[in-house]
């Protein structure tokens, strides 16, 4: 599972980092959560940051709410699902973050921890997005994270991790191919690219939101 991120790398660096255009300076976020708006790449606008709803609502949700249990697509079951099939055919998108959190059970607590690459670079997760229509009329745009089988890494944190793409398959992630070419780019990306360090327990409410948040203890 993937339930929180941060992507506070300043806008210059995301642009050049993933060649596109940026419509406004995004605000870093060191503990961003479900329900907020995250930037990500849309396939259908691969120029451009686009800040999109955190949990997926499929096109033909009735309520807003369910996305609050869709913030997480399993890479094996993408065309099982009625909620992910169309948008993983069709609507693929990059989810930007400099990190996320996971946490350890220790005793009888759960630790967080904080990842990263190890040479603080800015990384696209696999993601899938869709267009709801509100009551009212408006669009909602939304995505879920794509997860995976974890890395060794990972392994000693969670039976799951988020699919990050390795950076020569983030323009090929966005293009028009079929579902079995999307599908083996999901593979737990390299545990030696990645660091993984306890944070403070701050990062359990997202309503702390700073950058002491990011630091280890």
């Amino acid at each position: 599972m993937c339930g929180r991120l941060s992507i506070a790398t300043g806008s210059d660096t995301l642009r050049v980092r993933f060649n596109v255009e940026m419509t406004e300076d995004l605000q870093p976020r060191y503990n961003a959560a479900p329900t907020q708006y995250l930037p990500v790449i849309l396939n259908h606008e691969p120029r451009t940051i686009n800040l999109c709803r955190w949990g997926l609502i499929p096109y033909w949700a009735k309520e807003q709410k369910i996305g609050s249990r869709l913030i997480n697509a399993r890479a094996e079951t993408l065309l099982e699902k009625p909620s992910f099939r169309n948008a993983f055919k069709k609507q693929r998108c990059l989810v930007l973050a400099d990190g996320f959190y996971e946490w350890k059970r220790v005793s009888d607590i759960k630790r967080p921890y904080r990842i990263t690459m190890r040479n603080n670079e800015p990384f696209a997760m696999a993601g899938i997005w869709d267009v709801w229509t509100t009551p009212d009329g408006e669009e909602l745009r939304s995505f879920s994270i794509i997860t995976t089988e974890p890395n060794d890494l990972m392994k000693d944190l969670h039976n799951r991790m988020p699919a990050i793409l390795k950076k020569e398959n983030e323009e090929r992630w966005l293009q028009d191919i079929d579902s079995s070419a999307a599908q083996e780019m999901l593979e737990p990306y390299p545990g030696d690219d990645l660091l993984a360090y306890p944070v403070s327990s701050l990062v359990n409410s997202p309503r702390n939101d700073t950058e002491a948040i990011t630091q280890p203890v």
